[in-house]
């Protein structure tokens, strides 16, 4: 499984599809790479060559591309200055909710989480009594 960046890129995916496994890159940033580093896309992952690997991984290291840690790094910095300003956006991001203007009413439950349901304490019915005989 070759290995750019600390990150395992699956072996039997196209080159072009297997760089997208790298947080920060997707398609056409992955064609760029290629094509500078002179590789053909649709070569699978699996028969580059030890060169072909440390061309790509030297054209991530020094380009302005922010990639992985880098790029993780910067978003949570963004979230946690939204968050220390104040700003609505970071008041949604501290409470948990949809950030972007969606409803609460009905679903954003990927953001709010499962369900909780709230159930009242119930007493249990109490056996109704014996009904006494009719009086003669």
């Amino acid at each position: 499984m070759p290995r750019i960046i600390g990150v395992d890129i699956p072996k039997e995916k196209r080159v072009e599809i297997a760089l997208t496994y790298l947080y920060g890159v997707g398609r056409s940033l992955s064609n760029v790479i290629l094509k500078e580093a002179g590789i053909n896309p649709d070569k699978r992952a699996k028969d580059l060559s030890e060169e072909e690997i440390s061309r790509i991984t030297a054209i991530l290291q020094k380009s302005s591309y922010r990639i992985e840690g880098d790029l993780r790094r910067d978003i949570s910095q963004n979230i946690k200055r939204l968050m220390d300003i104040g700003s609505w956006r970071g008041m949604r991001h501290k409470k948990g909710l949809p950030v972007r203007g969606q409803r609460t009413r009905t679903n954003s439950r990927t953001r709010k989480g499962k369900r909780r349901v709230n159930l009242a304490v119930t007493r249990k019915a109490e056996p109704a009594k014996a009904a006494k005989p009719a009086a003669k």
